[in-house]
This record gives structure tokens, sequence and C-alpha cells, in this order.
């Protein structure tokens, strides 16, 4: 290598943070005459420490927010702050109940600056495991196990550019407060639009302290709907989003970053309006709030399978019986077989099976790899048993 290059060189790794602080702590060690033994497992434990793979959490507190929702502050078991995440996060919640062990995904509604506690904000899902225990029988001082946290639907400073628009449906708006608490207390200069979208007028999430920051901050703005009866006073929009309401809303609209949270539907019909808006997939995240409940409304569904249809699941010399509508990792639970999992809407792939016979319906956001899809991978939690299946786990 010339002088040249090697000046360069130089320049480039004096120029990484903490890079000649390490060097100098190398020499430091040599000249001691050490082998190292003593800063084995730093790494690991410094890996661990940021991305651990469990944690023992500790409900502190439970805020009622609205009729259906409650938000719960979890702290850590041995009252350490907690893993750094960045805003749009979740973790998953592990919950064991009427002898099934089972997790839920929920986003992070706490700003990422604040690391002695989570909080989760949970909607009641109706017809739901895991929302009316949670919801009802949870007490504080309760402890569980989670994941760190996970998820690729993020603010990212970097790449995201500083004019973001969110569009939330129901209790979506979790990430939207987690980023918008991360934006607002930054001294870069963002704008920040929350477009929120609900059914009822008294059952919305956040709305005295989203009503209160958009007063306050003049880089964030509020925009309201709702689609079922409201109130005279209500200052917003009636109905759903729709392409000339947006167009009104979101001028010059392909120059910004949309993130995108609510019912499959929700997330569905958004994802059409901003592409007849002009805008590029690779300036839309979309982020699931699990499986789609309705899956037989979905495009590609047999029309010969309904929802109740039942079916048998074979799993080696074992099986049981499961109805076409229901997740295939959700009637696995229940039957006892558990297979890693996290969110719960297709994306992370954790919860791979590999289909040896039958057909099974996966909605477009199980993103499944091409590779898996040769080789007869699926991803159970999105998966739906429309005939008689065989899997391996």
């Amino acid at each position: 290598m010339s002088g040249n290059h090697l000046e360069v060189a130089s320049n480039v790794f004096n120029s990484v943070v903490g890079f000649r602080e390490a060097v100098t702590k190398k020499e430091e060690m040599e000249s001691n005459g050490t082998n190292f033994q003593e800063q084995k497992g730093n790494v690991r434990r410094a890996i661990d420490s940021l991305h651990p793979k469990r944690l023992r959490l500790r409900i502190k507190n439970i805020r009622t927010d609205t009729t259906s929702t409650k938000t719960f502050e979890m702290v850590s078991v041995d009252g350490r702050n907690l893993p750094p995440f960045q805003a749009g996060q979740y973790i998953n919640l592990f919950v064991s109940l009427s002898g099934i062990s089972t997790a839920r995904p929920y986003s992070i509604s706490s700003s990422p600056t604040n690391l002695h506690s989570y909080e989760l904000t949970i909607k009641r899902a109706e017809g739901g495991f895991i929302s009316p225990y949670l919801l009802d029988d949870v007490e504080i001082g309760q402890e569980f196990e989670s994941t760190g946290p996970m998820g690729s639907f993020h603010h990212n400073p970097l790449f995201h550019g500083q004019d973001l628009v969110f569009l939330a449906g129901g209790s979506g708006i979790a990430p939207a407060m987690s980023m918008l608490k991360a934006i607002l207390s930054s001294s870069e200069l963002f704008r920040f639009h929350i477009i929120y979208s609900n059914s009822f007028e008294d059952d919305v999430i956040f709305i005295d302290e989203l009503r209160k920051l958009a007063e306050i901050h003049k880089n964030f703005l509020l925009t309201e709907f709702l689609s079922r009866e409201s109130s005279p006073n209500f200052k917003g929009y009636r109905g759903r989003l729709s392409l000339p309401i947006l167009q009104e809303l979101i001028p010059e609209a392909i120059t910004k970053m949309y993130y995108v949270c609510g019912p499959t539907p929700f997330n569905e019909n958004c994802a059409e309006l901003l592409a007849e808006l002009g805008v590029k997939p690779g300036r839309i995240l979309i982020e699931s709030n699990g499986p789609p409940k309705m899956p037989e409304r979905m495009f590609a569904w047999p029309k010969t399978v309904r929802p109740e249809d039942e079916v048998t699941i074979k799993i080696g010399n074992f099986s049981f019986q499961a109805m076409a509508g229901e997740p295939l990792l959700n009637s696995l639970e229940r039957n006892g077989f558990f297979t890693e999992n996290a969110c719960r809407s297709g994306e992370c792939s954790l919860c791979r099976v590999k289909l040896k016979s039958g057909e099974v319906f996966s909605p477009p956001e199980a993103k499944i790899r091409k590779s898996d899809r040769k080789f007869g991978w699926i991803h159970s939690c999105v998966a739906f048993p429309v005939t008689d299946v065989e899997i391996q786990l």
C-alpha cells in the first residue's frame, strides 16, 4: 500500500468514534503482558445488554385511556434501565393463560429517550384471548417475560428525512406516540403530521394529549377522522380517508415519508391511496396489528371455503382439528405446540414451519421469501389452513 493510501486509511480509522481509545487500550494491555483473558465475555455481555433475547418486566403502573384501552408502565425486575429502542418498535409479551403458552407483540408508546420504563398501550380485541386478560385481570406488581425491542417499523432520522406523515387507525396510534415524543424532543427541524382515524368519539386513544401537543408545537399537525357518529362539536373529518381529502391534506405528497399502522383493511386502503397520490413504495412503511381478522374477505381466499370450516392439522403422529379462519400459530399453541414467534403479522419469519402437504392461505402481509416458497416454508402466524395440512415444526 502506498504512503498516500496509508495516510487516507489512517484518517478514516481515526475518524471512527472510539477507534483511537480502543487502540490505546490495546497497547496498554499489551505493555502489561496480558493475554486478554480478563476481557473474555465482555463483548457478549455488551451485546446482551443492548439486544437481549428475554427481559423480566414488572408492571409499575396501569392507566385507563379509554373504555377499551389501558397503558401499562413496565420496568425491569432488577431495577436497571431497559435496552434502547427505536421509536416505533415493539416487544413481544409472553403470557401463560388457561394452560396455553402464547405471546403477543405490543408497540412501545413511550419515548425512546426514557429507558426507565416501557409503556405498552393495549386495546381490547373483540373476541380476543389475551387482551381481555391483560385489561381485566392483570394488576400492578405482576411480572412478565418479554423479548427485547424488535421490528423494522421505526423512524430512521438518517434516511427518512424530516417531513413525516403517520396514518394511524385505532390502536395504531401507539407507535406514532413514541415517534412523536422522540421528534418533539429532538433539536432537528422535523415536521410531523398524524392523520388519526377512529370509529367512535369516546374511544380515541391519547386524544387530549395529542390535541395539546398540536397546540403547543408548530411542527406537529393533527388531523382527526371519525367513521361513526360524532357530536356536533367535533371539528375533524367525518367518514373514511379518501383520495380527494388526502390530496387536500398532504401537498407535495411524493416528497414525504409515510408510516401506516392500524387494522389490515385500514392499512390496505392507505397503501392504495398513497399509491394513487404517486408515493413510491420506498417512502411507505406499514405495520400490521396482527393477522387479518376476516381473511375470507381478502383477495385470493378460496370461495368454496368458509372460515368456520374444520380442517385437520397433522404433525408427525399427532393430529388435531382447527378452523380454516384461525391462524395456524394460534391453533398450534392451543394444542400444546410452541414455535418461536414475535410480530404475529407475517414480517419477522420466526414462526416459520414447513408445509409438507395441503394448502394454506397467506395474505399479502406474509412477507415470505422466494426461497421459502420454493421449499414449502410458511409463516404460521398468518397462515390459514384451507385444506387438511401436514406440517413440520
